[in-house]
């Protein structure tokens, strides 16, 4: 079984990747972020660094898939190749940090992509406002995410929703983050522990 967390920069999909994957006993598959070599300089000028990161990110999530393919054991997987195409790579497009001719050569290489894998069995997302994000980029304290602009950050949020509700074809578990803080309080991640166990094993 395939479980994705989606959702924005700041909402929390590492650390609930890890309470949940052990609770359950799945198998934790989180993105390859800190060894990335494009991103601090992505973040230092996006315009120049945009394909070279989100080929390298494409790449590696090709990678995981067709690993996970392979897997008889439950991942829950920490973002996925999804969201990096419909979200990220299309943002760039739309704040003018990539190309026509470089989103056409990205969109090419993922669509020979596609044939090869299948979608999550639950997508779970992580819905965030801006100021929950910020909020917890700057608690996290990663220099190279500092200077990321609240345009960025809410260009990204519209293209989450419009990703989710519009283009993505799996199922879906909508959580919203903002009034809840599943690290620290049992009850918040209960709550979602709840749901889960409805949606994948049809309790409660």
């Amino acid at each position: 079984m395939h479980i994705a967390i989606a959702g924005n920069i700041g909402s929390g999909k590492t650390t609930l990747t890890r309470m949940l994957s052990k609770h359950y006993g799945w198998t934790p598959q989180y993105e390859s972020v800190i060894n990335n070599p494009y991103l601090e300089d992505y973040y230092a000028d996006i315009h120049r660094w945009s394909l070279n990161l989100e080929v390298y990110f494409l790449k590696e999530r090709f990678r995981d898939m067709l690993a996970l393919a392979k897997s008889d054991k439950t991942i829950i997987q920490d973002r996925t190749i999804y969201e990096g195409v419909y979200v990220f790579v299309a943002n760039n497009k739309a704040q003018g940090n990539m190309s026509e001719t470089d989103f056409q050569t990205y969109m090419d290489l993922f669509n020979l992509m596609m044939s090869f894998i299948t979608l999550p069995d639950l997508m779970i997302y992580l819905r965030a406002s801006v100021p929950h994000l910020v909020s917890h980029i700057q608690m996290r304290g990663r220099d190279y995410e500092q200077s990321i602009s609240l345009d960025y950050l809410q260009g990204l949020n519209q293209r989450y929703d419009d990703f989710i509700f519009n283009k993505y074809g799996g199922r879906v578990l909508n959580i919203d983050v903002d009034p809840l803080d599943f690290q620290h309080r049992p009850a918040d991640f209960e709550f979602i522990t709840n749901k889960i166990d409805s949606l994948l094993f049809g309790l409660f």
